[in-house]
């Protein structure tokens, strides 16, 4: 490959990720959420699709690019709800990166989502008991409750769209 097509190449995949991540930010900030909760995460109408399916297009590496560049500016926008650096970083950045994982499933696109989504849950729930609960058992509990309430109907809806676009051949589209 000659540096003219490599660059070529890097950006044409910047150029998909900055739709994707444009994209995320219509379905999961701009349109109104399903259900929402009050220390931040909701339920959204399919918002995490672009993120996960850029990373089942484009691979683990630019998945978790896409996602990182996503969480840093869904910290910014309003609702985001941070009360300190490191809780701020694993809420958003580090979760939203987390769903770039899909990406090392492409063969097993739904795996690839249940992945992503658990990588997202696993920062979250860190967060919430180091800054939200107790470090006990029950702030444990409470961590995974609150982000369990939000996280399993959003990868159900996530899983279903994922599921429709593979059967309906629209995954790779544009590849």
């Amino acid at each position: 490959m000659t540096d003219a097509s490599a660059s070529a190449q890097r950006v044409k995949l910047l150029a998909e990720a900055t739709v994707f991540v444009a994209l995320t930010i219509v379905l999961k900030d701009v349109l109104p959420p399903i259900y929402e909760l009050p220390q931040g995460g909701s339920v959204t109408i399919a918002g995490l699709v672009p993120l996960l399916w850029f990373a089942l297009r484009r691979g683990l590496k630019y998945g978790l690019f896409a996602g990182l560049v996503y969480g840093l500016i869904h910290a910014i926008l309003p609702g985001a709800y941070i009360i300190h650096p490191v809780q701020g970083l694993l809420d958003y950045p580090f979760a939203f990166a987390a769903l770039g994982m899909a990406g090392s499933l492409k063969r097993i696109p739904v795996l690839g989502v249940a992945v992503g989504i658990v990588g997202r849950f696993l920062c979250s729930f860190a967060a919430g008991i180091i800054f939200f609960t107790e470090l006990s058992i029950d702030g444990v509990t409470g961590s995974a409750l609150y982000n369990g309430a939000y996280l399993i109907p959003e990868f159900a809806i996530t899983a279903v769209v994922i599921y429709i676009l593979l059967k309906k051949k629209l995954l790779n589209v544009f590849m």
